[in-house]
């Protein structure tokens, strides 16, 4: 199974080993908040030194305050920090209470913006000129330099434009809060239609969803209630947790014991997804035990 974690943590010293534990771990990827570390690039450019082989994604970074000719730039230079394959840059246009309340900007066309950003930043990566003249960018770039190093390219996708989006320009989608039944009959249809019609390969569905292995699941789901309560009133998320039939996050959070969270995982692979991103939380009194519980079954997962 491909089965990859969070990073996490506030020094760059830890998430970096967090990165190299996740590895010798057997796990394919780990992915980065758009604020880990204070700048996910940065890190993970550290990261890639200190591993082999493991992807390294984010999770995602936002596509408004970032120009896509420098969030180009900005990935070529990280995969070649790295020096090697496994680079993943996941971007995402974010939420309204962010971009208008925080950056200032609108948020009025958030669909169209979004179509635009990829439709410029897909070929700087694989290196190929853009003449775009938009209603929301105006980009000239004759002579792009081609990345020493490939960077893949995710879509944060949720929403019918922009699975299509993803599926036509993109290596696929990295979603958060998409349980079984939302990658089954929304997101894999979807996305793989749109790759499909634009001789695209099959499009890549990393199912992001938080995972507790704890045996009272009453408790454990109270947990999640409240550590992921804000994700539940975010429009973006609750459309596709109604579509999955999740009254909130915390019925789209994977517990259980090893046998319930096992099967959770392994139901997300048959909905359509072709990778899993874990983002463990804690349980119990026994905070500690309780995540080395989680990450011993994702470890013996990852390894099948």
């Amino acid at each position: 199974m491909r089965i990859g974690l969070t990073a996490g943590g506030s020094s760059v010293d830890r998430i970096v080993e967090q990165a190299v534990q996740a590895e010798a771990d057997g796990f394919t990827s780990i992915w980065f908040p758009g604020a880990v570390g204070g700048d996910p690039l940065v890190t993970m450019a550290l990261a890639g030194r200190a591993t082999a082989s493991i992807e390294l994604g984010t999770a995602v970074v936002q596509t408004y305050p970032i120009h896509p000719v420098l969030q180009a730039t900005r990935a070529a230079a990280t995969a070649a920090a790295l020096g090697r394959p496994g680079l993943t840059l996941g971007v995402g246009p974010s939420h309204r209470p962010v971009i208008e309340d925080v950056y200032g900007l609108s948020y009025a066309h958030v669909g169209a913006h979004t179509e635009e950003y990829v439709g410029v930043l897909a070929p700087l990566l694989r290196g190929e000129p853009v003449h775009h003249q938009g209603e929301h960018l105006r980009v000239e770039v004759a002579a792009p330099a081609t990345p020493t190093q490939p960077v893949g390219l995710l879509l944060s996708a949720l929403a019918p434009r922009l699975l299509r989006v993803a599926g036509e320009q993109t290596d696929g989608t990295i979603l958060w809060m998409a349980n079984a039944r939302s990658i089954e009959v929304h997101v894999a249809p979807r996305i793989t239609a749109a790759a499909t019609a634009a001789g695209r390969p099959a499009p890549r569905i990393v199912a992001g969803l938080p995972v507790a292995v704890h045996d009272d699941v009453d408790e454990a789901r109270s947990v999640a209630a409240q550590v992921f309560a804000g994700y539940g009133v975010l429009p973006n998320y609750r459309r596709i947790l109604d579509i999955g039939g999740a009254a909130g996050p915390a019925d789209a959070a994977i517990v259980g014991d090893e046998a319930a969270v096992a099967e959770q995982i392994a139901a997300l692979f048959s909905a359509g997804a072709t990778d899993v991103w874990a983002a463990p939380f804690p349980v119990g009194d026994d905070r500690s035990g309780s995540r080395r519980r989680t990450r011993a079954l994702l470890t013996e997962l990852a390894a099948s």
